[in-house]
């Protein structure tokens, strides 16, 4: 049975991340293929690393099923209790050190100077900070490992930033521990990259910010392509936004969907909301009392975390059974889980709890995929199957389950029933580190932004992307090159120069473009074709388009057929070309036109070449800039434009004058003297 299992559901399994990523987001879904030859061959072998078969309940699945409802790892040097006043450091009963208030002051203030833009105030912040950091404070030495790393108000030093980060995470900071292991992943270094991911997904998952998808740190890109990305921003407004105000109103006047759509918001603390573990409670009380079995099942696990209720697992076990009892199939996975525990139930019950996992699985729910797979793999219940249990995590992958994520990672980390693949095993770890407590400055990165507060915004996604958030490194650029001209960069002595800037935002780029952002990748490709920032390289732009196009980038195509057209950084082959604009076609109609143009430039230039069209043709990248500038300097200068409307108006209205006067006249032509009547 497993085996036929193993042909027919293996042999290509296509695991999408998709759910790890907000829809309006550039970059393209991460897609994990595997074949065949990914798994081992006698999947009957012995597993040291694997406890004993008919393992006890009581180890699960590695992550205590008892951690509370607060964030139990926010690490003493987080950022979070600077921003948000009402969540308070885990070291608050614990008296200062003169290296803690040094920390605290300094961060405090530099956040503050961030969002004024005032560079000394940044700078005496830095100093502040510094102090902290030659005291021993993990937490200053990471701060000062990011201000290092990115010049601000000091030179750049990657070796000393990495230097700073590594006694910061040897002292336990998780944010060093995080910007570590993306150096690590950068540099190819999966041995250690690995091993740092392992431990902080770990992390991540024994937090309570994972219990149920999707993740309640939504990660917003701030733009799509080159422009704000205004729908996505709309709805991060939280109770400002119309559409919750609305939803709002509707569950006042007693709708039940619209109670159980707060609950959830609330629950998670989507689209912009705090989490409120109280209002969902009274959201989800209220839509049960509709008859809504969905809010049956979240009533069921807040009462089994004691997510803002006290834990009781016999009210969870009561909530669980009724929503299972009309047909809530995800339910029927909580309840396997309280029968595995023993938790709210008379005993435990290792065959019941096989039975509800196999009918949540039976439903498509990844819970329950999850859950088998746990079963198989430690041989709780039923006879070990390492192949069979591979099956289930990756139909649990599949569909975003952050611990199937988990495991997945580890079989490859581990050579158990899937080859080892250190690789692939550091990628999807990484997924699921993304998703720690330490993620949580997304969200206070999208408030300041929607204030209307750049400076701290811009702060604090550089801090993220400093830790490898793709979303925060695209969207600190994006900052960095649409607010440039205000004082919001700090710089290596004072405010950001445009040299400075441009750099900054280039790496950021470059960072989010190795990471699969086809957008990033573009604009790296036009900084180093157009010179933009940096020195005009057309090998290095070809590069970088080379890595857009490898995720069907329309534009990338479009501008490699370019390059090999003219021999630009690549061969001239006008073969090859025409392919390039061929497959621009092929992946996004919108590019028709232009690639019939090009396509006609194509021809004309094999079919005339040395012709004065073919020089002219050649000659329009250069016109094209002048024209630009003095359409920008001339034609849209206020006073110009203003003259030029008028005259244009002026003119229109002489010609429809004369086009009436002729239409008179052929309505009623003259005859000439003596013609016949």
């Amino acid at each position: 049975m497993a085996g036929a299992l193993h042909r027919r559901l293996l042999l290509l399994a296509v695991v999408t991340f998709a759910a790890l990523l907000p829809r309006a987001a550039a970059v393209r879904p991460f897609v994990l293929v595997l074949s065949g030859d990914d798994f081992l061959k006698d999947p009957s072998g012995a597993y040291p690393s694997l406890p004993s078969a008919d393992g006890d309940a009581d180890d699960w699945d590695d992550f205590a099923d008892d951690s509370p409802a607060t964030d139990p790892l926010l690490s003493p040097s987080s950022w979070v209790p600077l921003l948000d006043p009402t969540n308070p450091s885990p070291s608050d009963d614990e008296p200062d050190s003169p290296s803690d208030a040094l920390f605290v002051a300094g961060t405090r203030a530099m956040i503050s100077a961030a969002s004024s833009g005032d560079e000394a105030a940044f700078s005496t912040a830095s100093a502040q900070i510094e102090a902290a950091a030659a005291g021993g404070h993990p937490g200053a030495q990471s701060a000062l490992a990011f201000l290092t790393g990115a010049g601000m108000t000091r030179p750049v030093s990657r070796s000393r930033a990495f230097l700073l980060h590594k006694f910061a995470a040897d002292a336990g900071d998780l944010q060093s521990k995080m910007a570590l292991a993306y150096s690590y992943f950068r540099q190819e270094m999966y041995e250690e990259a690995v091993t740092l991911y392992a431990e902080l997904a770990e992390a991540a998952l024994t937090s309570s910010l994972i219990s149920k998808e999707p993740p309640v740190i939504e990660p917003v890109r701030l733009h799509s392509g080159t422009e704000e990305n205004k729908e996505a921003l709309r709805k991060s407004r939280g109770e400002d936004d119309e559409d919750f105000q609305i939803t709002e109103y509707q569950a006042q006047r007693g709708n039940a969907a619209a109670m159980y759509k707060l609950g959830l918001l609330y629950y998670y603390g989507l689209r912009g909301l705090r989490r409120d573990y109280s209002k969902s409670y009274h959201w989800f009380s209220k839509a049960v009392e509709k008859g809504d079995t969905r809010a049956m099942e979240l009533l069921g696990e807040i009462y089994a975390r004691g997510a803002g209720v006290e834990r009781n697992y016999t009210e969870a076990y009561k909530w669980l059974i009724l929503a299972a009892n009309q047909q809530q199939y995800s339910a029927y996975n909580g309840l396997g889980y309280l029968y595995v525990k023993g938790y709210g139930v008379e005993q435990k019950n290792l065959t019941k709890a096989n039975e509800y996992f196999e009918i949540a699985a039976e439903n498509k729910e990844h819970g329950g995929y999850y859950n088998l797979g746990v079963l198989y793999l430690k041989g709780i219940g039923v006879k070990r199957d390492v192949m069979t249990a591979c099956n289930y995590f990756l139909r649990a992958v599949n569909a975003g389950q952050p611990k199937a994520i988990y495991q997945v990672a580890k079989l490859f980390q581990k050579g158990i029933g899937l080859k080892r693949n250190l690789h692939m095993a550091t990628v999807l770890y990484k997924s699921v580190a993304e998703r720690g407590p330490w993620s949580s400055l997304s969200r206070w990165a999208l408030e300041s932004y929607l204030k209307g507060d750049i400076g701290k915004s811009l702060l604090l996604y550089s801090r993220m992307a400093d830790l490898g958030y793709e979303v925060a490194q695209s969207n600190a650029a994006w900052i960095l090159d649409r607010y440039g001209e205000e004082h919001i960069c700090m710089g290596e002595s004072g405010l950001c120069t445009d040299t400075e800037r441009h750099l900054r935002a280039h790496a950021l780029w470059w960072q989010a473009s190795e990471q699969g952002n086809e957008h990033a990748a573009l604009l790296i490709g036009d900084a180093y074709y157009y010179g933009r920032g940096v020195g005009r390289d057309y090998e290095r732009a070809a590069e970088a388009y080379m890595h857009a196009q490898s995720q069907s980038n329309a534009q990338a195509m479009f501008n490699l057929g370019y390059m090999h057209e003219h021999g630009h950084g690549l061969p001239l082959d006008l073969h090859l070309a025409k392919r390039y604009y061929d497959q621009a076609v092929e992946v996004d109609s919108a590019a028709k036109f232009p690639v019939m143009l090009a396509l006609t430039s194509l021809w004309i230039r094999k079919n005339y070449a040395g012709s004065f069209v073919v020089h002219f043709i050649d000659s329009l990248p250069e016109i094209y800039p002048v024209v630009e500038e003095w359409v920008e300097d001339v034609l849209m200068d206020e006073g110009n434009a203003t003259i030029l409307t008028l005259f244009a108006c002026l003119v229109t209205v002489l010609y429809l004058r004369e086009r009436q006067r002729r239409q008179v006249v052929v309505d009623n032509p003259q005859q000439p003297d003596g013609a016949p009547n």
